[in-house]
């Protein structure tokens, strides 16, 4: 495992393109809306599952996604320059992430998904940051922690991956600006890596290869 290639784990919304925009302020219009139907009714409740699940598919569709888009270009080079293999790791819905990745040429290119439906755990649902998740990713996959990078806007889910042994890129591009100055941040011993742009990876390649 000590030759392994790099395993670079990719998040998706605010990390390779701008959720801020439009997408993350519809999400929550739909999702409002959308526990407003569901406290409405006086039917039988739902078991929670079923409605995390509807939730989540619900609040991630959008028929004009294509208008709400915001990305750099040149990511695709970027993708085609990191060695090893290349993971998005997502918090949202498979259907939602294939078809942001359609909107920005990017299908080809991070084939492999893990993804919201693929996040149980003993049964129950153990999103980003579940420490829990980590390790049966690294077991699954039969990963060396060493040789696995994050790259997200989140810092909670950087601090996790760190704690498992994995190497951790901020990208603050999309993220709120004051919490990007705040000294606490910016010196955390779980942020291996801060930059602005995921364009920027390639020249940090030499901090994150172990050889």
């Amino acid at each position: 495992m000590k030759n392994a290639p790099v395993t670079w784990l990719i998040d998706l919304d605010n990390t390779l393109h701008n959720a801020s925009h439009a997408i993350f302020p519809a999400m929550h219009l739909k999702m409002n809306a959308y526990m407003a139907e569901l406290l409405g009714t006086d039917r039988q409740p739902a078991d929670e599952a079923t409605v995390d699940a509807t939730r989540l598919r619900y609040a991630h569709e959008f028929d004009n996604l294509s208008q709400m888009m915001r990305f750099e270009s040149g990511l695709k080079n970027l993708l085609t320059r990191l060695p090893g293999n290349k993971i998005l790791f997502t918090n949202a819905p498979r259907d939602y992430a294939q078809q942001v990745l359609k909107q920005m040429g990017l299908q080809r290119h991070l084939k492999q998904h893990i993804s919201i439906e693929a996040m149980q755990v003993h049964g129950k649902l153990r999103p980003k940051p579940s420490r829990w998740l980590l390790k049966k990713l690294i077991a699954r996959r039969a990963l060396n922690p060493a040789r696995c990078v994050l790259i997200e806007d989140s810092r909670e889910n950087l601090k996790s991956a760190k704690q498992m042994g994995m190497k951790t890129v901020w990208i603050t591009q999309y993220v709120n600006h004051d919490s990007i100055k705040a000294p606490r941040f910016a010196r955390a011993r779980f942020i291996d890596i801060k930059i602005r742009s995921v364009k920027k990876l390639p020249a940090q390649l030499s901090r994150l290869t172990p050889r």
